[in-house]
């Protein structure tokens, strides 16, 4: 039995994973609700798998941040406490996450390992450009977008689906968070 693969993203209405306006963190949009639905997410037994460049990202954001701000949400926490793989063909260990390994190697080779061999589901937050490549080859199980009611098409940044493959996406749940907050999983098919 292989481990099912989530790629978990935030994304604005026009598929932005990031901006570089005044948003804020959550495009200034989060809530009691989805603070709480992501702190249960991440509070399932599951592995963490990170690109270099988010595993860079997430590292360098928290050691810059104080114990009161929003980078440090009670489920921010809980995924740096979960185990990681982190895939990379230029970072050095040792790493500044608390159960992580470093792989180096191909995404799509060390995902397929980690799908064959893990006893419990993975999960990518981030990671677009790696999270894109394992989509074409099959690996991603379920795409998980918590879609923020912005659009940011003078701020955003990091389109997530920029240079992908063509997928047909079949809805597996969706629900509304603090009343604006759409999160939608879906399973992709390559579209034939």
């Amino acid at each position: 039995m292989t481990a099912t693969y989530t790629f978990d993203v935030f994304a604005s209405l026009d598929g932005f994973g990031a901006h570089n306006g005044d948003w804020g963190g959550y495009w200034g949009k989060q809530g009691p609700e989805l603070l709480d639905h992501r702190l249960a997410l991440y509070g399932e037994e599951q592995r963490m798998v990170f690109g270099a460049n988010t595993y860079r990202a997430f590292a360098r954001m928290l050691a810059s941040s104080t114990e009161g701000s929003e980078v440090r949400d009670l489920w921010v926490t809980r995924m740096r406490s979960l185990p990681a793989t982190v895939v990379s063909t230029t970072l050095e260990g040792p790493l500044d996450w608390p159960d992580a390994d470093l792989v180096n190697g191909n995404a799509v080779d060390v995902v397929a390992r980690l799908k064959a061999e893990s006893k419990v589901p993975l999960r990518s937050h981030g990671s677009l450009s790696m999270n894109r490549a394992l989509m074409a080859a099959g690996l991603v199980d379920r795409v998980q977008i918590t879609l923020f009611p912005v659009i940011t098409g003078q701020t955003g940044l990091d389109p997530i689906f920029h240079g992908a493959a063509d997928f047909d996406l079949d809805l597996i749940e969706s629900q509304t968070l603090d009343g604006h907050t759409q999160e939608l999983i879906y399973r992709p098919t390559l579209h034939a």
